[in-house]
C-alpha cells in the first residue's frame, strides 16, 4: 500500500512545484507545517494526482490546501500545509555558521 510518508512527501513536492515560477530570484521556501488525513489506501504503483491551492498568503507565510486522488479520482488524502518564503543564500549560511 501507498505509505503515509509518501503521501505527505507528494503534497509537499506538488506544493513547492506551485511555486516554482511564482518566488523572486534568489529565494525559496521551507515547510514548516503540514497537517495530514490519509483517509483511503491506495496499491503501490497506482497512479495518483495532487493538487494544491494557496489558501492564504501573509508576508512571507503561505498556507496550501492540498488533495490528493487516485485513478479512480477518489480522495486519498487532504492536508493544509504551511511554508514560508526565505532568501536561500542568508537561510543557507545559517548552516555553514553552524557548521564551523
Amino acid at each position: 500500500m501507498y505509505a503515509t510518508p509518501a503521501l505527505v512527501a507528494l503534497m509537499e513536492k506538488t506544493a513547492i512545484s506551485d511555486l516554482a515560477d511564482c518566488l523572486p530570484d534568489g529565494s525559496t521556501t521551507v515547510g514548516t507545517r503540514i497537517d495530514v488525513r490519509h483517509l483511503k489506501a491506495s496499491p503501490v504503483g497506482e497512479r495518483l494526482r495532487c493538487v494544491s491551492t494557496l489558501a492564504e498568503r501573509e508576508g512571507r507565510r503561505l498556507l496550501f490546501r492540498i488533495e490528493a486522488y487516485d485513478e479512480s479520482g477518489d480522495t486519498i488524502g487532504v492536508a493544509d500545509h504551511e511554508r514560508f518564503i526565505v532568501d536561500t543564500e542568508r537561510f543557507m549560511n545559517k548552516f555553514k555558521k553552524n557548521e564551523a
